[in-house]
């Protein structure tokens, strides 16, 4: 069987590079407007990114930390298309840094009421998904948490989206097998 492209998807990568391409100029000249348009495209991507690796109660100051980055280096990258990579890298390396810095634990006091057994299974679940390999824990959490579709993974990270299905299929397939759900 003879592989022909659709022109029109051809169209729509080509359309949203164009995008792309134009809004991170425009970023790069100072629109603030671009900015925001990067922002609502990007944003549950890094957020996603960091909630698999820093403490939930962090990840929204961090999510900002890497859009002013992202906003103050947008010069240095070379290539628009890349976007996707480029503040994923920003997002990780950031999470780094944070878990690098040393704090002291602070004591709750013990008349502090605590979580309901709903918030209590959603924390362990997360746990379990830090506990994945990379590449499944962030596409599951972009899917999970973010709810972004298989798509909008693949547009915004620049994986394949036949790549990203096999992600997320190996990554429930493996968040499955540790909360002892396969059977």
């Amino acid at each position: 069987m003879e592989h022909v492209l659709d022109p029109v998807a051809v169209h729509r990568v080509t359309d949203r590079e164009v995008s792309l391409d134009g809004t991170i100029r425009a970023v790069a000249a100072g629109d603030r407007d671009a900015f925001s348009r990067l922002y609502a495209d990007f944003s549950r991507l890094v957020h996603a990114i960091l909630l698999g690796r820093v403490p939930r109660r962090d990840v929204d100051d961090l999510v900002q930390d890497v859009f002013v980055t992202a906003y103050t280096r947008i010069r240095e990258l070379r290539e628009p298309a890349a976007f996707g990579g480029w503040i994923a890298t920003i997002a990780r390396n950031r999470a780094t840094d944070y878990l690098r810095q040393s704090r002291e634990p602070v004591e709750l006091p013990d008349e502090l009421p605590g979580g309901d057994a709903i918030e209590a299974e959603t924390f362990a679940v997360l746990e379990v998904i830090r506990g994945l390999p990379e590449a499944y824990r962030d596409t599951l959490l972009m899917r999970l948490v973010e709810g972004m579709s298989g798509q909008e993974i693949a547009d915004r990270t620049g994986l394949a989206p036949g790549s990203v299905r096999v992600n997320l299929h190996r990554g429930m397939k493996l968040l499955r097998e540790k909360l002892g759900l396969e059977t």
